[in-house]
């Protein structure tokens, strides 16, 4: 077993541990609980950071060229932005999700194959690393504010119906949860679009053409103006609250799609299998 393969395996079975330790926090209140998930955390990724800089020594390129490493390097951009998040709220109900769609991602990337491969030489340009980190970073900021709109909808309905689950105590205000969603879209948006503009650059050197319409493309294009619908509500309109949440967790699962559903579904140049194809 490679190094990197080993790391990988830790890192999974810490932020198991931290998505546990979320939940015991989140649905028996337990603080003690929900402080050690976060250094839980913290080691989890961690370890998933040296993941990463060993597998990027062992085949020599950015670790996002096949499903199992953009897999995991949507999960580590996921639990990076959390913690980041996490500075200045401190909310465990928020570790409590954000953790489990990390772990998720993580659990498929286990069941992927992990044989590392000489790059396909279309991926063999400094705009890869440019573009994929854009990319998943807008996608993880994007993933945070989709949890925080499901929290938003969970406690609207919570306070119409007068119905309070465990849940309901450790949730923040309804403003916290819009808060996080719209400073998420202040982050995110510009980081898609430049991630979309990069991937465009790129795709003119590889292919002379800035933009071919596969698949991947069009999913990309359509969740942008997803996002770009819900800022131009919220600047112009003052769309807050239910609505933004619904439109947060609709560009989510967009995004959700262009990511790993044109991948497993739809062919075209940006499948991995058509990257990993000799």
């Amino acid at each position: 077993m490679s190094v990197n393969v080993l790391l990988f395996k830790i890192t999974l079975l810490l932020y198991f541990a931290a998505t546990v330790l979320y939940l015991v926090d989140v649905l028996l209140h337990r603080d003690q609980a929900g402080r050690l998930a976060r250094w839980v955390l913290v080691g989890g990724f961690t370890v998933h950071c040296a993941t990463l800089v060993a597998r990027y020594f062992a085949t020599g390129y950015t670790p996002a060229s096949n499903l199992y490493e953009a897999l995991s390097f949507f999960a580590w951009a996921i639990v990076g932005t959390f913690l980041a998040f996490d500075l200045r709220y401190r909310l465990a109900v928020l570790g409590a999700f954000s953790c489990p769609l990390a772990l998720a991602l993580m659990i498929m990337g286990s069941a992927a194959t992990k044989t590392t491969r000489e790059l396909n030489p279309m991926l063999d340009s400094w705009w890869f690393p440019v573009h994929v980190t854009l990319a998943f970073l807008g996608d993880a900021i994007f993933g945070v504010a989709a949890v925080a709109g499901v929290l938003y909808l969970v406690q609207e309905r919570m306070l119409k119906s007068k119905k309070f689950s465990t849940l309901y105590h450790s949730l923040p205000s309804l403003q916290t949860l819009d808060s996080i969603n719209y400073k998420c879209l202040t982050f995110g948006f510009p980081l898609m679009t430049m991630g979309i503009i990069s991937g465009a650059i790129w795709a003119n050197s590889a292919w002379g053409t800035y933009w071919n319409w596969d698949p991947k493309e069009t999913w990309a294009l359509i969740t942008w103006f997803v996002y770009a619908a819900l800022l131009h509500g919220r600047l112009t309109i003052g769309w807050r609250g239910r609505r933004a949440a619904i439109f947060a967790i609709i560009g989510f699962l967009c995004l959700l799609f262009s990511f790993l559903g044109v991948n497993w579904f739809l062919s075209g140049a940006h499948s991995f299998k058509a990257l990993e194809g000799r």
